[in-house]
């Protein structure tokens, strides 16, 4: 039997089990998975779904247990939930109403206890740091473990002495029954209070024993950090004085002292120099040492090993071994670094980085019925549905696009890693790491007008900067290049294909990404999965992405093959599961993936591979032999108040925060969509509507120029033969924003991209748009005459 719980939520301290539960007199008994903890005793279908979906929880803390006979036992709090169980055997049944009857006396102990405490509890005095906060903290929770367990032994004890009791007293009244027929049952009793009396006395034996164990594994602990507690407190009054002059530093260089520059660019000057000769100058230099040396963590920074294989050659960890953290410490130096690149537009003073805002606007709560508007566009592009800024989220897909980097790190440190494996591995990464925003994004992008834009630029803070343009219309596909000063380049080009299918609706990017490193010359590249947004008639919305990916090495031929699973109800597995394999141009195994790509990913050597049994569909499976699992990348966290504001991450809410500057063909610039993320959406779809007929009429335009290029000279080109023109559909003659289909060759072959060029890649065989450049010099200029006028 396992051991009670007590009612303290400590690891290792609950009761679980499979019972059979009356659910109707259809199915009658079904088997559920039951889990008593903290007073609360909670079932599920599967331990599957332990995760995210419990089917019902009652509290035992006012519940009454009930024996009906050798195996079944009704459980109720008064009529508003009655659960009738049964257990496998009677010896199960009774472990499960032992562990009841614990779990309910306790949990009517502490609701009495928090009851009389009330506010007369003393305040915990406050920790003199967050160390000590941390360790009075850990002390505090032993001790209430600790009670507890004390607590455990009293309600077991009381258990012994009631169990005892009966089972004294069905003894006596055995001696004096005569033989006949009640001889049975009352043998049956006598068992059954013997098997109740053992099983708490197991109970009473396992709540010593770990009681003994946790007060000797705690005093061992205790013992060791008062020994190091005077260690602890020294190195955190040296750090704080570290701090303290480094703060004292930053502070006279930002107010233009001259102190900073020169003990920087030559710390040996810095202490050789400074008449004064006192001791806090001198540290002062030496702080500057250590942080100059600080500048290229992959000097410093190491990954052991582990032991059973002593050691890796001609691989360098440095890259992985930035997670500890020591990569963020030198980031905070990255721009005095910079001052020193010709390409970056820092001088050598220190200037404040910009504050980007942290909210917008909340959204509004206006109802708008979406299967009204969607009926009549079953089996449409997505692209080609009129639709109202109700179902919009205020960015362009230009900038969902941008979003894309929010972890530029991963490329940061991929850049550092000398193995094109290891390098492999943040690479692909990096392409679960783009899906993260969407899991709750269910709102719908605003399309992009051709020859839109949108730069990001977080070369100050970032140390990359991004470009963006819509390069064709019909259909839809924007460019994207973003380039970094850490040594990678990333550019893509993305189509959408989409259907609408009633129920759920269905988008298939198109084209790829590619991502290009400098010192090795690597270059790797990729597509997107389908998303696919569920429940679009009746209940709540919500999205899983689907698919494969493989992310290929055109260099060294390595390849990360990268499965998504689709959410199944059925499946036991991690909802929005995802696992890859990393293997090199031979097919060998060298890391694994696994993860989900809402939360976290991470990655694990592979020592050895063998073939396993064979699957549910006679594939033989590859058992993979690895060392322990490291995280590679983890979800930041939203912003408080996410689900008012779109759940827009803190990139995203930036996004749309104007600049002075962009070109006047910036998404931010807008207005239908500034004016929905200021709420005003009536306005917003009136204006959306103005831009989108101003769309058309500069689509028409481009087909009579078109016309009149195919037209001989002397063929007359009058308004009737433009109209009567193939190039003109029936569709555009209706007004409505699905007038927008005509012939493809008229929108994109009249149409040049201002800012990309499309070429094909000779290394993976693509053909897609690459910068061209200019767009930044532009920038600095102030010269954006070639813009036109979309908005």
């Amino acid at each position: 039997m396992s051991e009670p719980k007590p009612p303290t939520p400590t690891p290792g301290d609950t009761y679980k089990g499979w019972l059979f539960k009356w659910t109707n007199y259809i199915k009658g008994y079904q088997r559920r998975w039951f889990v008593l903890s903290n007073g609360l005793l909670s079932y599920y279908r599967t331990q599957a779904e332990m995760g995210h979906t419990c089917r019902g929880t009652i509290n035992l803390a006012t519940a009454n247990i009930t024996v009906e006979d050798s195996c079944n036992f009704v459980i109720s709090n008064g009529g508003a939930q009655t659960y009738h169980l049964k257990a496998s055997s009677e010896v199960e049944r009774q472990r499960w109403i032992t562990a009841l009857e614990l779990a309910k006396a306790k949990a009517v102990r502490m609701q009495a206890e928090s009851d009389d405490s009330g506010d007369d509890c003393p305040s915990a005095p406050p920790s003199s740091g967050q160390g000590g906060g941390a360790r009075n903290s850990e002390i505090q929770s032993t001790l209430r473990t600790m009670g507890s367990k004390v607590e455990d032994l009293t309600t077991c004890n009381d258990l012994i002495v009631k169990h005892g009791s009966a089972l004294q007293r069905s003894l006596s009244e055995l001696e004096g029954i005569r033989v006949g027929g009640d001889m049975g049952e009352k043998i049956r009793q006598v068992t059954e209070r013997a098997t109740l009396f053992r099983i708490t006395s197991n109970a009473m034996i396992n709540a010593c024993r770990d009681f003994l164990s946790l007060a000797q594994t705690h005093s061992k602990r205790w013992q060791k950090s008062l020994t190091t507690e005077r260690d602890q407190r020294i190195r955190l009054e040296e750090t704080l004085e570290q701090l303290a002059k480094q703060h004292n530093h930053l502070e006279r260089a930002f107010r233009g002292a001259t102190v900073l520059p020169s003990s920087f660019s030559n710390p040996a000057l810095g202490n050789k120099g400074g008449g004064s000769g006192k001791g806090d100058a001198s540290d002062e230099d030496d702080d500057n040492e250590f942080f100059d040396a600080m500048e290229d963590p992959a000097e410093f920074i190491t990954v052991p090993a582990d032991p059973k294989y002593h050691r890796r050659s001609n691989s360098n960890l440095s890259g992985f071994s930035s997670e500890t953290g020591i990569d963020d410490q030198s980031v905070n130096f990255d721009d005095l670094s910079m001052a020193s690149n010709p390409e970056s537009p820092q001088t050598l003073e220190l200037e404040p980085v910009r504050q980007r805002r942290t909210h917008i606007p909340d959204k509004p709560n206006y109802y708008l019925n979406l299967w009204s508007i969607m009926k009549n566009c079953i089996g449409k592009e997505l692209s080609k549905i009129p639709m109202p800024v109700n179902f919009n989220e205020p960015l362009s897909m230009l900038q969902r696009l941008s979003e894309d980097l929010e972890y530029y790190d991963l490329l940061d440190k991929g850049a550092k890693c000398q193995s094109s494996l290891e390098q492999m591995c943040y690479v692909a990464a990096f392409t679960v790491s783009s899906y993260s925003t969407t899991v709750h994004r269910t709102g719908k992008p605003f399309n992009p007008l051709l020859g839109e834009t949108f730069e990001l630029d977080r070369l100050r803070e970032c140390g990359y900067r991004s470009l963006c343009e819509q390069v064709s219309h019909h259909p839809p596909a924007a460019a994207h290049h973003a380039l970094s000063e850490k040594g990678w380049t990333l550019r893509q080009e993305i189509s959408l294909a989409s259907k609408f299918r009633g129920k759920y609706l269905s988008i298939m990017p198109l084209g790829s990404i590619q991502c290009l490193f400098d010192k090795s010359n690597n270059h790797y590249s990729w597509k997107k999965v389908t998303t696919t947004v569920h429940n679009i008639i009746v209940g709540k919305l919500w999205i899983d992405q689907s698919g494969e990916i493989d992310v290929v090495n055109h260099k060294t031929g390595d390849r990360c093959h990268l499965k998504f699973a689709p959410y199944s109800y059925f499946s036991r597995d991690v909802p929005r599961k995802v696992t890859g394999v990393v293997t090199d141009k031979d097919g060998k195994a060298h890391y694994v993936l696994s993860g989900t790509w809402d939360e976290k990913m991470e990655f694990s050597r592979v020592m050895q591979s063998s073939k396993g049994e064979n699957g549910t569909e006679g594939k033989q499976r590859t058992v993979y032999q690895t060392l322990k699992a490291k995280e590679i990348w983890k979800k930041n966290p939203l912003p408080e108040g996410a689900e008012t504001r779109y759940f827009f991450s803190t990139l995203a809410l930036t996004l749309n925060e104007f600049e002075e500057g962009v070109a006047p063909t910036d998404s931010r610039r807008r207005p239908d969509q500034r004016l929905m993320e200021d709420g005003r959406w009536d306005e917003a779809n009136a204006e959306k509507q103005r831009l989108e007929e101003k769309q058309r009429t500069v689509r028409r335009e481009r087909e009579r120029e078109a016309v009149k290029a195919v037209c001989s000279p002397e063929e007359a080109v009058t308004e009737d033969s433009i109209n009567d023109s193939p190039l003109k559909t029936d569709a555009q003659e209706t007004g409505t924003e699905a007038s927008e289909v005509s012939d493809e060759s008229a929108h994109q072959d009249n149409h040049q991209a201002l800012w990309f060029e499309k070429i094909d890649d000779p290394v993976s065989g693509e053909t897609l748009h690459i910068y061209k450049g200019g767009y930044w010099e532009a920038k600095e200029q102030g010269n954006w005459e070639i813009c036109p006028d979309i908005f």
